[in-house]
């Protein structure tokens, strides 16, 4: 029996110790999944960043990866302030244009990293009717209206909100645009959410919705420049745009209703090209643009999956591709920065500095009854996505 007794408290004291060990093999594994879940994690820092002229607090969140790439955007217009990614020897330098102060930014400049609303692009002569009743805004590029009125989102206070999920981590913008701001009508409540992913990747989503009938047409103005030395020129970046038709426009940069082929014209860039290749060449839809600053008709026969847009600097390295559900994209190759507006370092942004690619319905839609339509109705919600993706190609 004395025997029987040992051996059972013999396997009794062994199986409690294969337990203990266990839980300590668990936890460890425990420990490890949560510190590779911590060392791989996407992470926002917030700071203050000043206090604008009408007395608004404006504060910075800094969305940064593990791999080299980080993105600055302040709460005064959603502006994207900084952007950095790598080279391809693994240096990561800031590639898109800004300013070093909240003061610059207050100051007329051309949208510098701004969310656009309630319009982006123009709209003819100011004016659109909805229901027979006309709406007159604010002329702010004249004859027209642009990206919203002079006192667009670009020039507004964000609400912010930090949302962070392991390998992804969001900044959620929210702003309420009251009836008849800049003449629009209807309470436009606007949220722009930025996800930055572990695989270099920088979403923008945008959501809306409306109490009374109204048109909205958001998007992103942020002037990119790959070399990351914006002493150059954009004129070395090598573009393909998924667009076989273009929005031609008059004199005054409004569509002229209607889509032109751009094959044997300077705005075929459907294969790679690069910017400069074709910019001066004698032709009317460049000499109104005084250079691109059109919209192109997207095939994007797979909406948001399909590769729209792609830039590639060979020196750098660096390359952006883009993705979105949106009909068109604006390029604009700075045909208006005239160096008169500071760098970081001092010194002045020069013409063709930086480009835009901004993912919109197309310009003057409102007044054009053959484009697809911006209106947007009450209990609609008004929701798209683009994608901008950086890589390295050696």
């Amino acid at each position: 029996m004395n025997v029987l007794k040992r051996c059972v408290f013999g396997i009794t004291l062994l199986s409690l110790a294969a337990v203990s060990v266990q839980c300590k093999s668990d936890k460890k594994a425990d420990t490890e999944i949560v510190s590779s879940d911590k060392k791989n994690a996407v992470t926002i820092e917030k700071s203050e960043y000043g206090t604008t002229a009408k007395g608004e607090k404006v504060d910075s969140y800094k969305l940064k990866n593990q791999n080299g790439m980080e993105v600055d955007i302040i709460t005064f217009g959603g502006r994207i302030t900084d952007l950095k990614v790598p080279n391809k020897e693994g240096v990561s330098e800031n590639v898109v244009i800004g300013f070093t102060s909240l003061a610059q930014y207050e100051k007329e400049n051309p949208f510098f990293g701004a969310l656009i609303g309630r319009y982006g692009n123009r709209i003819a002569k100011g004016k659109f009717t909805l229901d027979e009743k006309e709406y007159s805004l604010a002329i702010n590029n004249a004859p027209n209206a642009l990206h919203g009125g002079p006192q667009g989102f670009f020039n507004v206070v964000w609400k912010a909100d930090e949302v962070k999920s392991g390998n992804a981590a969001s900044l959620k913008l929210s702003y309420l645009s009251k009836d008849l701001e800049e003449g629009y009508p209807g309470n436009l409540q606007v949220f722009v959410t930025y996800t930055l992913t572990n695989d270099n990747q920088l979403e923008v989503l945008y959501e809306a919705k409306t109490d009374k009938k109204t048109v909205v047409n958001l998007t992103q103005h942020s002037y990119f420049n790959l070399s990351g030395d914006f002493t150059k020129t954009i004129l070395d970046h090598e573009l393909t745009l998924n667009a076989d038709k273009l929005v031609p426009v008059d004199a005054t940069l409004i569509p002229t209703g209607k889509l032109e082929d751009v094959a044997n014209t300077p705005f075929d860039f459907r294969t790679p090209k690069l910017i400069g290749a074709a910019i001066e060449v004698k032709n009317e839809q460049i000499e109104r643009g005084k250079g691109y600053d059109h919209c192109w008709v997207l095939n994007n026969t797979e909406k948001g999956k399909t590769i729209i847009a792609k830039v590639y600097h060979a020196a750098s390295g660096r390359v952006l591709e883009m993705t979105t559900d949106e009909p068109g994209i604006q390029f604009y190759s700075g045909n208006f920065l005239d160096g008169t507006l500071p760098t970081r370092d001092g010194k002045k942004y020069a013409h063709r500095t930086g480009l835009c690619l901004e993912t919109e319905h197309y310009p003057d839609s409102p007044n054009q009854k053959n484009f697809p339509t911006t209106v947007l109705n009450p209990g609609e919600n008004y929701k798209t996505k683009t994608t901008f993706k950086f890589s390295v190609k050696k």
